[in-house]
């Protein structure tokens, strides 16, 4: 689906939606404050948050690690993004971070949900002289990807390939080729941004969360400093400083907060269930213990 195709039909993608299920994307969503999700999206992170009351933190530096990383690349001269597991849409999506920099930047969007499907018009708002397209395929399907990429995307120019937190629901085995894949396929100059659910960081906490998160439904693959950076060296790229690193070390500077957070009403914010609460709290004031995600950029020479 483009910008210019008609919208998918929205009745007939919600009864493919099951609600009684936890879903990672909404549960994201739950975390990021958007409103795209069902109670058992809420019992999920609950649960989480449970097991690592701060863990909001990962889930908010994340988002803001691909805001700079997408920044950097845009500023450096890239015009193309693919930004596979986009997951629902909210402020800051990659076309508008690209956008508000080079308005002729082009972004294709990929995810395989009818729940992101349904609302990816949201995400195809670009501005008059880029352009944004929606490709509803599955990462474990790189070949697909790619050829519907190139209906937006010059692959013979660079690209920016945006894999945020979306590689751990995918097996090793399936991982490593799928990238080598997709970098194959891009031009020398492409970069590389990637984040991933860590086994070595406060391993702890982060074993009590994809624990709850497997009881509903949904594994995740922690892996470690070692297994993240496989994804760039085993692929020859250059590693851009500072390297694999927790999200929120990633060239931090000013943390882009939810609006809600910037003013809220101390009354207001009490009265609020635990879960709700974490919509309003500031985040600058993460520590090392907060933070249990890798983030890493690098490019295709």
């Amino acid at each position: 689906m483009s910008a210019n195709a008609p919208a998918p039909d929205a009745a007939e993608l919600r009864k493919r939606i099951d609600t009684t299920k936890a879903h990672p994307a909404r549960v994201y969503d739950v975390f990021l404050g958007g409103k795209d999700n069902y109670p058992a999206d809420r019992e999920a992170a609950a649960m989480a948050l449970a097991a690592s009351p701060r863990g909001y933190l990962t889930v908010r530096h994340n988002r803001d690690f691909m805001r700079r990383a997408v920044t950097l690349a845009t500023k450096d001269g890239i015009r193309q993004f693919l930004d596979i597991g986009t997951g629902l849409p909210t402020q800051q999506n990659v076309h508008q971070i690209a956008q508000a920099i080079a308005p002729d930047a082009r972004v294709v969007y990929v995810d395989n949900d009818p729940v992101v499907l349904v609302h990816a018009r949201a995400l195809l708002t670009s501005s008059p002289e880029g352009r944004t397209d929606y490709i509803e395929a599955d990462l474990r399907d790189p070949a697909k990807i790619l050829e519907a990429a190139r209906r937006t995307l010059d692959l013979d120019q660079p690209v920016a390939l945006v894999l945020a937190a979306v590689l751990h629901f995918i097996e090793d085995n399936e991982a490593y080729p799928i990238v080598e894949q997709l970098l194959g396929a891009l031009a020398p100059g492409s970069v590389l941004v990637l984040s991933n659910v860590s086994s070595d960081l406060n391993p702890e906490q982060v074993g009590q969360v994809t624990k709850a998160f497997k009881e509903r439904g949904f594994a995740m693959v922690r892996r470690s400093h070692a297994q993240v950076e496989r994804f760039v060296t085993d692929n020859g790229l250059e590693m851009l400083d500072p390297g694999v690193v927790p999200v929120h070390r990633w060239r931090p500077e000013r943390v882009v907060d939810l609006p809600e957070a910037q003013d809220p009403d101390p009354e207001f914010v009490a009265g609020l269930d635990e879960l709700d609460r974490t919509r309003y709290q500031r985040i600058n004031d993460v520590t090392d213990a907060d933070v249990s995600v890798y983030g890493v950029m690098a490019r295709k020479p």
